[in-house]
């Protein structure tokens, strides 16, 4: 089977992209498989990548803009048909719409994954009858904007899947499609390939990871941690990844004079190496897609504190048995769950060895055939005519 990845950058950093790269190298064992970037801005990518895949760029941005001044008239002028309403809307431009239309339009047959809505939406739009068309989700569809909610609504009918990553999600797009033509369907993140060393538990040590946004909410764990650091002096908060709020996260830390507690480690593409380290895993934030990141930590033993906010992590953790959930923005309550393990070694060592037991439902070696029946079911079934405009 012939299977093609689009993703937006493969050459940076994020959960996204080392998700997509996960699944196409599991994947490449079997099949043909190609992971095709609209831009390519380094040598090469920041994640390991299967040599068995082709990578290959739509838009090399690589180098100073004055070495391509046709590039760099297209390139400043916005897109055309990717919705202002998209998150990374800016990133676009009239140059990469006419790149990836082009793309597009050029494939025949096999499966083609696009794994944002601005792509979503353009395969739906312009790629060719006789492809499998699947949206990937990686968030969730509460989290966009109306406008393009909107879009959504209108144009992934034409997709022959929408798949999310929580069965929440997938009712809610159901609902949204209201059978309009694409199938819904839900599969989860799968671990990355790793080897895992396993938390002793036993360190003093608070471990929590993404980027450094609103979003991920370090801003509320920084506040809940403060008082958890006046009662255990002892403790500290590492926080792994890079962002556009680290001045302002470290302006907190320092008016809350957690300077000896809390630190910000900065971005890193091998945190099943920090992970052991540590004695829990909290996640904070405001929305998950998903929350990879909490299986990653379970995968390693680590019990793990988090806030139940839409739409993952009450899929991922069992309240009780190998974590702790707490409502969202709930800073007492956070505070509270944090102190709790800290002071229940017992509790915490427990909490540790389920979570570890339940991250195996991630495995890839579950995963992976998931969405190898699911290609070939849509393969076997495809009838449809795209609807374009």
């Amino acid at each position: 089977m012939k299977i093609r990845y689009l993703l937006m950058n493969a050459y940076g950093v994020g959960g996204t992209i080392r998700t997509v790269m996960n699944q196409a190298g599991a994947m490449a064992g079997d099949h043909d498989v190609e992971l095709v970037s609209v831009f390519r801005t380094r040598d090469e990518p920041k994640f390991p990548l299967d040599p068995r895949i082709r990578l290959h760029a739509l838009i090399d941005l690589r180098g100073p803009r004055w070495r391509h001044p046709a590039r760099t008239w297209f390139h400043n002028r916005p897109s055309r048909l990717v919705p202002p309403s998209e998150v990374r809307y800016a990133a676009f431009s009239r140059l990469s719409d006419r790149k990836i239309v082009r793309y597009l339009q050029s494939l025949h047959g096999g499966v083609l994954v696009t794994t944002r809505p601005a792509l979503n939406l353009l395969a739906a739009r312009f790629a060719r009858p006789g492809i499998v068309r699947v949206a990937q989700e990686h968030m969730h569809l509460r989290s966009h904007k109306p406008e393009l909610a909107a879009e959504i609504v209108r144009w992934y009918p034409n997709m022959d899947a929408v798949v999310t990553l929580t069965y929440t999600d997938a009712a809610e797009y159901m609902a949204a499609l209201d059978g309009g033509g694409a199938r819904v369907a839900t599969i989860p993140n799968a671990l990355s390939p790793a080897e895992r060393a396993p938390a002793t538990r036993n360190s003093k040590t608070i471990i929590a990871a993404g980027r450094l946004t609103r979003q991920k909410g370090f801003d509320l764990l920084i506040e809940a941690f403060a008082s958890v650091a006046g009662t255990h002096p002892d403790w500290q908060l590492r926080i792994y990844g890079d962002g556009k709020e680290r001045g302002e996260l470290q302006r907190l830390i320092h008016r809350l004079h957690l300077y000896n507690h809390v630190y910000l480690m900065g971005g890193t593409t091998t945190l099943e190496k920090e992970l052991p380290k540590g004695a829990m895993f909290v996640l904070s934030s405001r929305a998950e897609g998903f929350g990879m990141v909490l299986t990653e930590a379970m995968a390693h033993g680590l019990p793990v504190v988090s806030f139940d906010c839409p739409n993952g992590p009450a899929e991922i953790i069992s309240h009780e048995q190998d974590g702790l959930l707490v409502p969202p923005g709930d800073l007492a309550g956070l505070a509270a769950a944090i102190e709790r393990l800290i002071i229940d070694t017992e509790q915490r060592h427990a909490l540790g060895t389920s979570a570890l037991a339940s991250a195996q439902r991630y495995d890839m070696s579950w995963i992976r055939p998931q969405w190898e029946q699911l290609f070939t079911e849509l393969r076997n079934s495809q009838t449809r005519e795209p609807h374009l405009e």
